[in-house]
C-alpha cells in the first residue's frame, strides 16, 4: 500500500498500543540498548509477530546497519508493515508461529538471500503479541527461536505477564484501566477502532475477510505468567534466562542462546 498511508496507520496504532502499555517506548528502548550493548548495531533480527511493524521499524532506526525479517498472520497487519518499512532492509513474510516448522517456510522464502538455518539470527524480538500462543505453542516457538539464532545471540520478548497474586494482580488491573482511560480520553484509538480506521483504506478492507477466517479457530489463552516464559525459554535450551525490565506485570524477557 501507499507508504504515506502505512506510515500514517503504524503511526496510530503506537498511540492505540501506548493506551494499552504504559511506557511502552522505555520497554523498546531498553530492548534495542540490550542488543546494541551486547551485539553491537550491525545485526540481523527476526521480529516474531511483527504487527505493522512497529518494533521492526524502531531496530532499524535505532541500530544503524541492522536488517529484519519480520513476520506475521494478519494479512492486513502484514500489508501495512510491507507500506511502512523500507523495502531495502525488511523483509514482511506471512507466517503462522502456530504451524510446526514455520521456520523452514521463511528459510524457503528468503532463498537467494542471506540463507536462514542454524544461527541465521543474531536476535529475536517480539512485542505484545505471544500472549496468543498456549503453553505447547508458546514453548515451539521459543524452541524454534533457538534453532535460528546464533550462540550468544538474544531473544527478547515484551509483554504483559500477568500476576498469579490476587492483590499484585488487583493493582496492575487498576492502573491498566487509568491508563487506558487517560488515553483514550486524550483522542487514541481502541484496538477495534484502528482495525475500523486500517479498513478505510480499500486494499486493507479486501484483507479482512481472509483476517477473520485465519483467526476463526484462534480462541485467546489463559495468561502466561512469568516464571512458565523463563522455564519454556530454559526447556527450549537458552542458556539464560531473565529480565532486563519490568512495570508491574509488563517485562521485556531476555535469553542468550
Amino acid at each position: 500500500m501507499n507508504r504515506d498511508a502505512a506510515r500514517a496507520l503504524l503511526r496510530a496504532w503506537d498511540t492505540q498500543q501506548d493506551a494499552y502499555v504504559a511506557h511502552r517506548e522505555q520497554r523498546f528502548t531498553v530492548m534495542l540498548e540490550t542488543i546494541r550493548l551486547h551485539l553491537g548495531t550491525g545485526v540481523r533480527v527476526l521480529d516474531l509477530a511483527c504487527g505493522p511493524g512497529a518494533l521492526s521499524d524502531r531496530v532499524l532506526t535505532g541500530l544503524p546497519g541492522s536488517t529484519v525479517v519480520a513476520l506475521d498472520y494478519d494479512p492486513i497487519l502484514l500489508e501495512i508493515a510491507r507500506g511502512a518499512l523500507p523495502a531495502d532492509r525488511a523483509r514482511v513474510l506471512d507466517v503462522d508461529l502456530v504451524a510446526p516448522g514455520w521456520e523452514s517456510s521463511v528459510g524457503e522464502a528468503l532463498v537467494g538471500e542471506a540463507p536462514l538455518g542454524e544461527a541465521s539470527f543474531d536476535a529475536v524480538v517480539s512485542s505484545t503479541a505471544l500472549h496468543w500462543l498456549s503453553p505447547a505453542q508458546l514453548l515451539g516457538v521459543y524452541a524454534a527461536a533457538a534453532r535460528v539464532l546464533r550462540p550468544g545471540g538474544l531473544l527478547l520478548n515484551a509483554d504483559h505477564l500477568r500476576y498469579t497474586t490476587p492483590t499484585l494482580r488487583a493493582v496492575a488491573e487498576q492502573h491498566d484501566a487509568e491508563t487506558q482511560r487517560a488515553a483514550f480520553a486524550a483522542g487514541a484509538l481502541d484496538y477495534d477502532a484502528w482495525y475500523a480506521e486500517a479498513r478505510k483504506e480499500p486494499a486493507l478492507d479486501a484483507l479482512a475477510e481472509d483476517r477473520a477466517k485465519r483467526f476463526a479457530d484462534r480462541p485467546p489463552q489463559l495468561d502466561a505468567p512469568l516464571d512458565l516464559h523463563l522455564a519454556a525459554l530454559r526447556t527450549a535450551g537458552f542458556a539464560e534466562v531473565g529480565t532486563v525490565w519490568q512495570y508491574l506485570d509488563d517485562y521485556v524477557v531476555a535469553a542468550r542462546r
